[in-house]
């Protein structure tokens, strides 16, 4: 299996810690998203959506989207739970991640990190409905280690990747403890050192 990806980016983090969790073997190709490596002829014949990350399985055939990427690499494993209602579940938090998370977490987190705009030149509504996600997911985290269940999984794993440099956005995650800590539990679960 290839994964073709960026390692500054949350959705490709999101593939590799799950095939590292789960032991899966791979290789890693490195696209350069800033070198527009994810626009050329070549790239966009594995995935005219233009956006890392792609997965090629070892029979050619290829699947990109980030969550539906983990949904696949995580079947059958303890990632995904096996009770109809939890695994639904896990669902809601990956279509929430994609839709209500990310859009504004991560673009804040890009807009500063990767070009350079200072706190005061993101565009307020993206930081308030930033702010809203963080405190939703604050709120679902309260008296619970993890999104879905007792153990860490893929719902976890797909909102812990841009929730966990929320601060390179500007969010403030000190205001968020219960936060804080699946941070921690989240990190450990998947050997994460960085």
């Amino acid at each position: 299996m290839r994964i073709y990806g960026d390692l500054v980016s949350g959705n490709c983090l999101k593939v590799k810690w799950t095939c590292d969790y789960l032991h899966l073997p791979h290789e890693w190709i490195d696209i350069d998203i800033m070198q527009g490596e994810s626009r050329t002829p070549e790239f966009l014949a594995r995935n005219p959506f233009g956006q890392v990350p792609v997965v090629e399985l070892a029979d050619g055939r290829q699947l990109a989207q980030s969550n539906a990427i983990i949904m696949y690499l995580a079947e059958a494993s303890g990632l995904i739970p096996n009770d109809p209602f939890e695994r639904a579940k896990v669902m809601e938090w990956l279509f929430w991640e994609q839709y209500s998370h990310e859009p504004y977490v991560a673009v804040c987190r890009f807009q500063m990190k990767y070009q350079g705009k200072s706190a005061d030149e993101l565009d307020p509504d993206k930081v308030a409905r930033g702010t809203k996600a963080l405190e939703i997911l604050e709120s679902a985290l309260n008296g619970r280690d993890f999104l879905v269940g007792d153990s860490v999984s893929i719902a976890d794993i797909g909102l812990v990747a841009y929730t966990r440099v929320a601060h390179e956005g500007g969010f403030d995650l000190a205001a968020f403890p219960n936060i804080g800590n699946w941070i921690e539990r989240c990190e450990a679960a998947l050997g994460l050192s960085e």
